[in-house]
């Protein structure tokens, strides 16, 4: 078996070798020394390796095998602990890829220490970081020692419902008056308020789209938001062809593009009277949608939480409180979706003036809490398990009696005095965006524990997870904040199901960045429907306000992610012309 997997990884091992350039750490060096034999004996044609050639990258476990017996080196264990080797020791960070993106060192993706100034929220230095730090969490401690609330044996019931029976009653006779739509005519009304179709700029010409070409966008928009497709799609769309949509998928709809668009969609929410209901726009949420991979693909996997054994993807969608989506990512179904929590917050490119998130648990690890917090932001996930959760104090454990069962170790302070200056680095490349935040943690996540940076942030981290925790158990408020901001994630999602049912709710692209267009397209119809929504909303909540003023109560209840008066499906027709120049009649003739 060792025999016939060494023999699979010649077929390409010689043109990796010689594609690939690699650079190590001193530690790393033998790994580089045991490639260069391999490449020595792929280039001679020779079979047999030196018996004096040195095995010190070979662990313990594999000398044995490696060399059965004195004066002779098995070719194939060789091979396929060197090429383990390399694997761990590029994940470790120890061996770098010469013009990799991914796999390049560290030290590449970071602004130099001198230029790390005028930043509001990076402390300059450790003792400025530590001082109010230190003060913060002891005052948490102590405060929590005098309550009877302890992790140990904390058993937090279900927050109860506060959800008057009365908004129900409201929402309904609120979305009754609202008038129904088809969804191709709803995209034309709200870009007829927004003019987001003028971001879909040709990418090589520069040139807004035409009159005609809008009908194409919008059809593009929704073959690819649904899931449907282009060829059918074209299908559907009367005067449209399968090439034009083809043409604007490949010109129009490129990155940058479906961002500017989701931004002005977001931004145009942002300013209407009706939101105020819901939010100022500095609360937001995130959390990953599961989508299944019906072709091979290379970011597409298994996840062993997931009855299925259907490989997908995740969609991790970040909105915010006044019911918009502003910022969408796809990623392997395995990704921890930790490591993007912050690109959420910082690359959204939009008016939003964010102060405070909230994931579910899977959204958090103790080096985003730490990179939060540098970064200005209040983090504020759901914690499951909370009794496997742990406390760290600064001061000694002793000095809290009381929490003895609750206090895991101290927080080791030298280490994040030592690497200071280097985590204010990483802090400060992500906050200018010289590299993003999901790149930078998922490589620092993926480091060998040796790696004092990350050690280094997981221990700023832990301080700050520690002055959230004892908030989080004590003040069932923060937790039903928590719980509604999250809850606006799940209405989302459920909207972003409903929309996406074409191909059976599957990815049928390969490529990841084909992956994030369609995701990228769905997120446009998700807010579409959301303004649209609310600039309805707003005009029955006039009616409604001067016949019953107790509607007013309960608008905070009302959410615009509601689609049972819209139509998804059938032909779909792109008259720009039928708008009504105001807006609709509302339902009230009966009423």
């Amino acid at each position: 078996m060792v025999r016939n997997k060494a023999n699979y990884l010649r077929r390409y091992t010689p043109m990796l070798l010689r594609t690939l350039s690699f650079k190590a750490t001193p530690a790393a060096n033998p790994v580089l020394m045991a490639l260069t034999q391999l490449t020595d004996l792929h280039n001679s044609g020779k079979r047999k390796i030196p018996a004096d050639t040195s095995t010190d990258f070979v662990s313990k476990k594999w000398k044995s095998l490696v060399r059965p017996e004195e004066g002779k080196i098995d070719r194939s264990y060789y091979e396929l602990v060197a090429f383990t080797e390399l694997k761990n020791n590029i994940r470790s960070g120890d061996i770098s890829v010469e013009g990799s993106m991914i796999h390049r060192n560290i030290d590449d993706y970071l602004v130099d220490l001198s230029a790390c100034i005028d930043s509001e929220t990076i402390p300059d230095t450790f003792e400025d970081y530590l001082k109010d730090r230190e003060i913060i969490l002891d005052l948490q401690l102590q405060f929590y020692s005098t309550v009877d609330k302890r992790i140990s044996r904390a058993n937090l019931k279900k927050l109860e419902k506060v959800t008057p029976s009365e908004a129900e009653i409201y929402r309904k006779k609120l979305y009754s008056i609202i008038p129904k739509i088809r969804l191709s005519d709803l995209l034309i009304e709200v870009d007829s308020w927004t003019n987001f179709s003028q971001e879909f700029s040709h990418d090589s010409t520069g040139k807004p789209p035409s009159e005609q070409e809008r009908k194409i966008i919008f059809a593009a928009l929704l073959g690819l938001g649904m899931n449907i497709g282009l060829e059918k799609m074209a299908q559907s769309t009367p005067g449209i062809s399968y090439s034009q949509l083809a043409n604007a998928k490949q010109w129009r709809f490129y990155k940058e593009a479906l961002t500017r668009a989701q931004s002005v969609l977001v931004n145009y929410q942002l300013k209407l009277p009706v939101a105020d209901f819901w939010g100022e726009g500095k609360t937001t949420a995130s959390d990953g949608m599961r989508v299944p991979v019906g072709v091979s693909a290379l970011k597409s996997d298994v996840n062993p939480h997931y009855k299925s054994m259907e490989k997908g993807a995740t969609m991790i969608r970040s909105i915010n409180d006044r019911h918009t989506t502003h910022h969408i990512e796809v990623a392997s179904t395995n990704t921890r979706e930790a490591t993007h929590t912050l690109d959420g917050l910082l690359y959204h490119e939009t008016d939003l003036d964010i102060e405070e998130h909230f994931t579910d648990t899977n959204g958090y690890s103790d080096q985003v809490f730490g990179m939060t917090a540098l970064l200005g932001f209040d983090f504020e996930p759901r914690i499951r398990n909370i009794k496997k959760s742990q406390l760290f104090s600064i001061k000694s454990p002793s000095y809290y009696p009381n929490l003895s069962e609750d206090i895991s170790g101290k927080i080791n302070v030298k280490i994040i005095e030592e690497n200071y200056d280097e985590i204010k680095r990483i802090a400060y490349s992500i906050q200018t965006g010289k590299v993003s935040s999901s790149l930078l943690l998922g490589k620092l996540g993926s480091y060998a524990r040796k790696n004092r940076v990350a050690l280094a942030l997981r221990e700023l981290g832990r301080i700050e997870k520690s002055i959230f925790m004892i908030d989080y158990i004590t003040d069932s408020e923060l937790r039903r904040r928590i719980t509604h901001g999250l809850n606006k994630t799940e209405a989302i999602n459920a909207l972003a199901r409903e929309l996406f049912f074409g191909r059976r709710g599957k990815f049928m692209e390969r490529d990841i960045r084909r992956q994030l267009q369609s995701a990228s397209a769905l997120n446009v119809l998700i807010n579409a429907i959301s303004i649209w929504n609310a600039v309805y909303l707003q005009a029955a909540y006039n009616y409604l306000v001067k016949i019953d003023p107790e509607v007013t109560k309960y608008m905070k209840h009302v959410s615009p992610i509601n689609w049972e008066h819209i139509t998804f499906l059938g032909e779909y027709k792109f008259d720009l012309l039928s708008i009504p120049k105001h807006l609709r009649e509302l339902n009230i003739k009966n009423k």
